[in-house]
């Protein structure tokens, strides 16, 4: 089967679309806000399924921790400053076919080092979940 590169833009932005949710001014300020992943991925080697995660800041910015909804799985990542100072929050993943894997999270102006290895450019096609714009 061929894929047309058309295609997969189209049902990229699809997906980016139906992701998108705003951040609630009391989560902005609590350093917490909640995203809808729309496909399951893998973070740390464990598989996650589709859903509401929280994504929360401490208030130094030092750390970035990734919720389950249930809260039954939590990630924490060491938050290096100097990405974007837009007031948002973005789960970026790379795709290789119908898996995702989750490569790094960005919260305003803190974001993680890159968590799933390193990927060819040709090997990969990011997907975005962004909250916040």
């Amino acid at each position: 089967m061929r894929i047309n590169f058309r295609s997969l833009v189209l049902a990229s932005a699809a997906i980016a679309a139906t992701a998108i949710a705003t951040v609630p001014a009391h989560a902005a300020t609590a350093g917490a806000t909640t995203l809808n992943v729309p496909f399951s991925f893998t973070v740390d080697h464990q598989t996650l399924p589709a859903g509401q995660y929280l994504v929360r800041r401490d208030d130094r910015g030092s750390f970035i921790k990734l919720v389950s909804e249930n809260g039954t799985r939590t990630f924490n990542w060491v938050a290096l400053s100097g990405g974007e100072s837009a007031d948002r929050v973005t789960l970026r993943f790379d795709q290789r076919g119908q898996s995702h894997e989750l490569e790094s999270i960005q919260y305003g102006p803190f974001t993680t080092p890159r968590l799933d290895g390193k990927l060819s450019a040709r090997d990969r096609e990011a997907q975005e979940v962004v909250s916040g714009q």
